[in-house]
Parts: structure tokens; sequence; C-alpha cells
């Protein structure tokens, strides 16, 4: 299987045994969501992880997940309140004194400043769809478009619109700094809205002595229009589809997602696919008939990674989930490689682009058994992961954050080499030679970096057949 499997821990999965289940059907990356938990309650968990590392001699990434903002009404006078289609409600302060008598408590005053009228409000999670037609002193007046009722602490939405809030609160900061401190892989930013989000999260890490991937969570409506810049400056995307589908209308979901994985293809930057994936194996042994074909279809689509959340986390059938995930992604690619697709040629230009297009090429010319590529920065792997080729992928690096950021690329499997000798070639060439899964007669497709006389270290530019 080339498509990567990202399985959250929660009390479903916690244990030694069902993680080393996991790993063994390919789990490479877990999630721990910091919206159910501080670091401190996430330690045992890590060390385990740790070990089962060690045991078995591979790079397993931990990947924090930020809680982000998650905005929320507040507690209703009477609750629930009904809505009616053409009802004028307000919304303001919980201790505002108004006269109003469909009144929605709102304590985000920085987000009530940034309202216009003609502006959409979403409430109950996404049910409720209200237009702005009244800035007031401390409050706003909506008119609703729909029918339906509203509960204290439902969530509120403002598609499209940029908030003054930061992605980052005051305790993912704290969650932050926790993690790195403990020795997490990557985190994930929750509710991205441009660039600078990324690049405060960047900075918070640098701060710390750290280098780790930052994953953008692409939830809100305002980041789709700047996705060019997010992708550039983020290390990995997420279609995150449960608060991206509150806020863009249901029918573009799937449109948005080919065209997210899309953009992040031709980036060669890593994008998962998460949120529901095979949600109804939370309760049941099975998935549905839709959930496989939407697991089978982001796989064509282009994913990296698909996600598992409740499914693994509290789910009843955590190591039935990872399975029938697995089937389902290898069914998927089975197709992909029968239609002809593999290598997928690059669209940007450049001579690394056309280098690892190249290797690709040279691979099936050769019926190569796979391909190796030594890589300082993991970008050598990501550009002929982006090719897309029927053949493993092999990422050398002797820098373990490297490893850990290569188990978010297609087909790629991390493998930690040491710094000596200095040659990057030669240090392939040795892998090639202890590798046991490769055989005498086996052809190799090497890619690495050959420096100039006098100087110690180069961009990917040599490209070799190597016989075993």
């Amino acid at each position: 299987m080339h498509t990567k499997i990202i399985a959250t821990i929660g009390p479903a999965c916690r244990d030694e045994q069902t993680i080393k289940k996991f790993v063994s059907m390919g789990v490479r990356i877990f999630r721990l969501n910091f919206s159910h938990g501080s670091a401190e309650e996430f330690i045992e968990i890590i060390n385990r992880i740790r070990s089962i590392e060690k045991e078995f001699h591979i790079s397993l990434t931990i990947l924090q997940d930020l809680s982000g903002p998650k905005i929320r009404a507040g507690d209703l006078e009477k609750s629930p309140m009904s809505i009616n289609s053409g009802d004028e409600v307000c919304m303001g302060p919980s201790d505002f004194s108004n006269e109003c008598p469909l009144y929605i408590p709102f304590d985000h005053q920085q987000i009530l400043a940034d309202l216009k009228v003609g502006d959409i409000v979403k409430v109950s999670d996404g049910g409720l769809k209200f237009e702005v037609i009244a800035i007031e002193e401390q409050m706003v007046r909506l008119l609703s478009a729909d029918a339906g009722i509203i509960t204290s602490r439902k969530g509120v939405s403002f598609p499209g619109i940029k908030t003054s809030i930061s992605a980052l609160t005051a305790k993912d900061k704290t969650d932050l700094v926790d993690g790195l401190s403990l020795g997490i892989d990557a985190v994930a930013l929750s509710f991205v809205q441009g660039p600078e989000d990324i690049a405060e999260a960047k900075d918070i890490i640098e701060e710390n002595g750290r280098w780790v991937p930052v994953v953008a969570k692409l939830e809100r409506e305002i980041a789709l229009k700047r996705l060019e810049e997010i992708i550039d400056i983020a290390d990995v995307i997420m279609v995150a589809r449960g608060d991206l589908g509150l806020e863009c209308p249901l029918p573009s979901l799937p449109t948005l997602q080919k065209r997210i994985i899309t953009a992040c293809n031709h980036a060669s930057k890593p994008v998962i696919v998460a949120t529901q994936m095979l949600l109804s194996m939370v309760q049941n042994p099975m998935p549905t008939r839709a959930e496989t074909t939407d697991v089978a279809n982001a796989v064509l689509d282009g994913a990296d990674c698909l996600m598992l959340s409740e499914e693994t986390a509290i789910g009843k059938y955590p190591v039935e989930s990872v399975s029938y995930m697995k089937e389902i992604s290898t069914e998927a690619e089975n197709l992909f490689f029968e239609r002809g697709q593999s290598p997928v040629e690059p669209v940007k230009d450049g001579g690394e682009s056309f280098l690892a297009y190249a290797a690709c090429l040279m691979a099936d010319k050769v019926k190569a058994k796979a391909l190796v590529a030594h890589t300082d920065s993991g970008f050598t792997a990501r550009l002929i992961s982006s090719c897309r080729p029927v053949q493993a992928i092999y990422g050398l690096s002797p820098n373990k954050n490297m490893q850990k950021y290569m188990n978010f690329s297609w087909g790629v499997t991390s493998v930690d080499i040491p710094e000596e000798p200095q040659d990057h070639l030669q240090r392939t060439e040795n892998f090639v030679e202890g590798f046991e899964r490769f055989l005498s007669g086996d052809n190799l497709v090497i890619t690495a970096g050959h420096p100039k006389s006098g100087q110690e270290r180069s961009l990917t530019n040599l490209l070799k057949i190597y016989r075993k």
C-alpha cells in the first residue's frame, strides 16, 4: 500500500497491543487530539509509541493536533430556542441588556466587530443560516434564512470572513510548547485563515529549538482564497472536511477536496483527507458502501494520507477500521496503476522535478525493484512521490526530523542511515547492498546529491541504475 494511514489515539486503541496491530498493518502516523487532553495526559501514550518504534525498528510520527479557536454561542436564557425563516435574531454579549425576544449570547466582541451588513453567520454547527442586516453598538441583528432550533453552546461560523481571532489560542501555544518538550514529531494547526498563522506556529517551534513539520488544516472558507500561499509555507495540508463542510456549501465539498489535493500534488506537498472517512465503523464492524467509495475516491484524487478519527479513537472496531481502509486504498491504487496513469509528469518546471520524473520513467524501463533517494530535506523523496510511481520509494536520511516528515508522503518508506561515509552516493549504495529485501540481480534506481570538488553538500543531481 502506497497511501498512508493516520490513526487517532483514544480510549479504544491506546493499549500496546492495538498500537502494535496498527503498525503491523502499515500505520506510521499517530494523531494526538489536544482538543481532548493536555500534554501531561499524553505522556504515557508517547512513551508507548516510542517503545514500539524501537521494538519494530520503524520510524513512527506522532502528530499533535491543536484545538484552535472553536467559536461557540453562550448559554441561552431559554434552551432550546425555536427559529422560523424570516425571524429577526440578535447576537451580542451574554451580559448585554436588550429587548430582543430572540437573543443569541456571543462573547467574542472582536468577531462581532469584524462583521458587516450582508455577511453570513451560521449557527448550530452550520444547521441554521443568518444574514447580518444591521450593526449596532454592542450587537448585530440577523435575519434567519432557515427554520430550526438553537441550543446553548452551539458552534458558530462565519463563512468567507477573516476574523481577528488567531488560529493559535493561548491554550494552543501552551500545548505546542509542552508537546515539543515531550518530543512530538509534527503539529497540526486548526482553523488556519492565512500563511501568517503557519508562520506564527513556526516561530514558536524555532524559539523552542526544534524543527517539526506544520500541518495546515483547511477548515475555513477564507483559507481557500489564499490556498497557494498556505501551501507554499505549510509542510503538509489537511482537507478537514468537517468544519470546511459547515462553512462551504455541501454540494461544493467534493470538488473543493479535489482542487485542494491537485494543488498540493502540483506543489509536491503531502495532503491528508480527514473526517468521517469510515464513521459508521464507530458502531458497526464494516463500513457503508458510500464510505468505501469515499475512501477510494480520495486515493484516486491523489491524497497522500487518509485519517481515521473517531473510528480508532472511540470506535468499537478500531483494528477493523484500519484494515478496511488499507484494503480499500490498495484496491484504488491498483485501479490507478491499471489505468496507466503512473508515473505522473510534473506540472512545474525545474531540474529537480524533471530528475524525479526521469527516475520514475527509468524505474519503469529497467523494471526496477524500487527507487532509492538520499535526501537531506525530504524534498527529493516528495518530488518522486508526487510522480506516483508503482515502485516503492525509500527515502534515506540521517536526519530524524526528515524521517518523521517523509512518513506523510505517498509511497515513501523513511530509512535512518549513518552520516558516514560523507559521500551520499556511497551511503545509498551501502544501504542497497545491506538491505535484505533487495536480492542479488535486482535493479534499483538511485538519486543522490554529488557535490563538486570542494563542496560539502549538493542538491540532488545524480541519477543511477544500480544492479545489486
